[in-house]
């Protein structure tokens, strides 16, 4: 393989078989034939019915087919529709998921410029899929890059590669060659597909197209990651089979009881069984979950996280680990003018958000007017005059046009109303290898004498300076003051500031052109720091993540400097000199090494995409659950590789937002760990209704079974197979599906994450449950025994309205396993209280109902033996709101133990 930016230009044609006027159009033709369009290649699609019948093979799915096929044969006709429904809304949410794939790689193509200007002997605007390496391409500020290439001829070029390294500011590219082990974002005699000439002008040689390029090496890599089944999938997979047991469990030992031992008759035990089964498996299971993550993924919506992938919803609830991009992630993606230094002067602070032209100036603490200051009104002035930028309002947000750096100091004027670019003569646009930019310009003070601006680094600056403005007056420049300067320059570069030195130079008013040779004997006015701020919101939210027990790790494509500069603003890390690491230095590390400072370290830099998908797969290696959050073409394959893919909604590139899980509308860091919040609370609901389930279905399970081995044989079917079946349709769905819109409880943030390998039903539950599941039953049977003297009818009545309501009043229980439900608010879930409402109606109905009462063979029920038994039912609430009392007081008590234990030998030391 080749390294050319490790070759000289010479060396680099010679290699492609090129020359500085390019190819012939007939080698050009033979070439593309050789190497292809230049274009990534989208692979042959598989057969979207094929896709669809894919997702019928599940588990779950397979349960609900038994399910709908056992209704349909005993004549429940609506039940087989109601399961058959849901069978294919899960397969349609399947089919959907499984085209995100090939929508990311199509997304990448948009990347692809359609036209480059390329010398085929003459200079000629082709087809930019045309392009073969060896073609010579002329670049402009503004051009989209076209292809890889190595650069022949430049002139003062500079272009913006976020997008692809992460890199905040504008690169000022070299011709030098470089060692061969150099870094993607650090080859600066290259240029890359995809990304934007922000300045200048050059002539390379491609190199790389279509899938050989940076870019295709990141489409590449998406299509090699395959996403494992998902945390949710995989729970509810469990969940389905631990379901499936307990309801096949209670069918299968109820038909031997009622047919070998009490002697049913076939048909009638056989339907009883069949009712049983059906009344058991979970076919409300995935309506529900389908509730829980549609009303989580809208909560989120909400707080400005959009989920791509329902089952999104519920991972989040998981998450440990925030693996997170700097660049429009943490910060704005913006270049901020912050400080302001004037010789003789303190430090001016400016305040101020992205591009709009709108902030304070502060002064020793103090708001200052600029027009006042005549010493920064001039450095303002010089800001706006020498400057190619444009800072433009569309859609109601500020944008650029040009160079970042040179936006921001025109952006520092505007906030000062200083506009100079209308007085401008001549031009000289910023030389990497003077590291000034300058202009001619009119001053509109006094008699309209002109003078040459000049902006640039400090250093190049001050050595073609004689003088210093300061008092407001130009005073002649001492070492003492050059020395204080660069000592200044010094205090902002450490806060990882770029900093810029602005100066100017009066010439007569007859001069009309500008040239290198009149930049000399400058005047220095100041120097300012900028920076790609952090967001706003994002300190609190690294703190609110921590006190979830989140952890949150930087992973950008930017200079160590910078990204630790910015960790510390954000509170990311509290060290004055934390630990960082570049990918070179962690490919020096062995594969112990580099997993233990994938666990340790907060910060990583100068990483290329390959690298971000490593770190992603060692956490995940490591147990964690990973949400990786970015915006750029650099950040896609880990996006898609994490658990949870992040990835921004306004600066964010189709391919970033394509290959994640969730996007952010407001592209706020903050917001991830609101959606955190916002997922901890669906996976309670998702326990909770669960819960709520697994409980009615025991109960019921319990209930028939002790039925038939207590009574004789024409007393042992506590219900009958329809009676099962409308028992199932009062309790189970409606009000296991309004648990899916109960809001979170406390302090959810405040709280551990969750294990990964933690399962929806666990050993927590097992108390609780067979208190509810024993009262129930006990009052079933004790109801059933009371009325059984007033005939079989009655008696199966009076157990059917107890089975119901203790199953109502349990879904009280179940708004919270840990706080009362008077504290939390009776009528807080206004879902749960429709459902209730409902559910009631559906049992009122086929009581009070001449024609349903006999199609069902209830008996009539008073209205005091109604309220009575209802009123015998709310113990099931009364236990419940005992059990949770008893157990938060001893929660509490061992804590307060744990305290004084860990108090007592301090004591004991200051007793000594």
């Amino acid at each position: 393989m080749a390294f050319f930016h490790s070759m000289p230009p010479e060396e680099v044609l010679r290699t492609l078989g090129s020359g500085p006027r390019g190819l012939s159009n007939e080698e050009a033709e033979k070439r593309l034939e050789k190497y292809g369009r230049n274009e990534i290649p989208e692979k042959k699609a598989t057969n979207p019915v094929f896709v669809f019948l894919k997702q019928f093979n599940n588990l779950m799915i397979y349960i609900l087919i038994v399910a709908a096929l056992i209704s349909f044969l005993i004549g429940h006709v609506i039940d087989t529709y109601v399961i058959v429904f849901v069978i294919f809304v899960n397969a349609a949410i399947g089919f959907v998921q499984e085209e995100k794939a090939e929508t990311a790689i199509r997304a990448l193509k948009k990347m692809i410029v359609p036209h480059a200007k390329v010398y085929r002997g003459d200079l000629v605007k082709t087809d930019a899929r045309s392009l073969v390496p060896g073609d010579v391409i002329l670049l402009e500020e503004g051009d989209r890059i076209p292809a890889d290439a190595r650069l022949l001829d430049i002139k003062n070029l500079r272009t913006v590669e976020s997008s692809l390294t992460g890199e905040s500011f504008p690169v000022d590219k070299q011709l030098k060659v470089f060692p061969e082990k150099t870094q993607l974002a650090d080859r600066k005699n290259m240029v890359w597909m995809g990304t934007f000439v922000a300045g200048g002008r050059a002539k390379a040689v491609v190199v790389h197209t279509g899938m050989q390029t940076a870019i295709g090496k990141v489409a590449e890599d998406i299509g090699k990651i395959e996403k494992k089944k998902t945390h949710f999938k995989n729970k509810t997979d469990k969940l389905a089979k631990q379901m499936a047991i307990i309801a096949s469990a209670g069918a299968f030992i109820a038909f031997p009881i009622g047919y070998f031992v009490k002697g049913i008759e076939f048909s009638q035990i056989f339907l009883f069984t069949i009712a049983s089964l059906v009344s058991g498996i979970p076919e409300g299971l995935p309506a529900v979950m389908a509730v829980v993550l549609a009303l989580g993924a809208r909560r989120m919506a909400k707080r400005n996280a959009i989920i791509r992938t329902l089952p999104a919803t519920d991972t989040l609830g998981v998450v440990n680990v925030i693996a997170t991009d700097k660049t429009g992630t943490l910060t704005e993606n913006t270049m901020n003018v912050r400080r302001v230094v004037l010789p003789g002067q303190e430090e001016i602070e400016v305040s101020g958000s992205g591009w709009e032209p709108q902030g304070n100036f502060f002064q020793d603490k103090k708001k200052i007017n600029p027009s006042e200051n005549r010493h920064l009104s001039r450095l303002l002035k010089i800001a706006s005059a020498c400057n190619n930028s444009k800072v433009l309002k569309k859609d109601g947000r500020y944008e650029i046009m040009g160079d970042p750096t040179e936006a921001a100091i025109l952006t520092l004027a505007k906030k000062a109303s200083v506009d100079g670019f209308q007085d401008r003569i001549d031009d000289l646009p910023f030389n990497p290898e003077l590291k000034y930019r300058a202009s001619l310009s009119v001053l509109v003070e006094g008699d309209r004498k002109r003078q040459i601006y000049v902006v640039g680094a400090p250093e190049a600056v001050l050595q073609h300076s004689r003088y210093v403005f300061r008092s407001n007056v130009p005073e002649e420049m001492t070492k003492e003051t050059e020395e204080d300067i660069l000592g200044r320059v010094n205090k902002l570069t450490d806060k990882a500031m770029r900093v810029l030195a602005l100066a100017y130079r009066d010439v007569s008013s007859d001069t009309k052109n500008l040239s290198e040779e009149m930049v000399k004997d400058l005047t220095f006015v100041g120097i300012v720091g900028m920076i790609d701020p952090p967001r706003p919101e994002a300190k609190e939210a690294v703190l609110k993540a921590k006190q979830a027990g989140v952890r949150v790790i930087m992973t950008t494509g930017d200079h160590k400097g910078t990204a630790i500069a910015i960790a510390r603003e954000i509170g990311l890390v509290q060290e004055e000199t934390p630990r960082a690491l570049t990918e070179q230095e962690l490919r020096e590390l062995s594969e112990q090494e580099f997993e233990k400072v994938v666990s340790e370290v907060s910060i990583f830099a100068r990483l290329t995409p390959g690298m971000k998908l490593r770190i992603a797969e060692t956490l995940q290696k490591q147990g964690k659950i990973v949400a990786m959050t970015g915006d750029g073409v650099n950040d896609a394959p880990a996006l898609k590789k994490s658990d949870i893919g992040v990835s921004m909604g306004i600066i964010g590139t189709d391919v970033a937002r394509e290959s994640s899980d969730i996007v952010l509308a407001d592209d706020n860091f903050a917001s991830i760990v609101n959606a955190i919040e916002e997922g901890r609370i669906v996976f309670n609901n998702v326990r909770r209704s669960s819960f709520f389930l697994i409980t009615t279905n025991f109960a019921e399970s319990v209930t028939f079974i002790t039925g038939l081995l207590m009574f004789p044989k024409e007393f042992s079917l506590i219900l009958l197979p329809t009676q099962v079946l409308w028992l199932n349709l009062v309790t189970d769905c409606v009000t296991g599906a309004s648990l899916a819109a109960e809001p979170g409880h406390g302090q959810v943030l405040r709280e551990k994450p969750r294990k990964a390998e933690e399962e929806i039903l666990n050993r927590e539950i097992v108390p609780f449950l067979v208190l509810m599941v024993g009262i129930m039953v006990f009052l079933t049977i004790g109801s059933y025994i009371f009325y059984l003297p007033q005939g079989l009818e009655k008696a199966r009545t009076g157990a059917f309205v107890i089975m119901s309501f203790t199953q109502l009043f349990n879904l009280l229980n179940m708004r919270s396993l840990k706080n009362s439900v008077f504290r939390i608010g009776l009528l807080s879930n206004r879902y749960s209280v429709a459902a209730l409402l409902l559910s009631v109606a559906f049992l009122f109905v086929v009581i009070y109902i001449p024609f349903l009462r006999e199609v069902l063979q209830f008996s009539y029920m008073g209205f005091t033996e109604m309220a009575t038994l209802v009123l015998i039912s709310s113990s099931v609430l009364v236990a419940g709101e005992l059990y949770k009392l008893l157990k938060n007081q001893r929660f509490l008590s061992r804590k307060n133990f744990e305290a004084q234990e860990t108090t007592t030998p301090v004591k004991n030391v200051m007793k000594v």
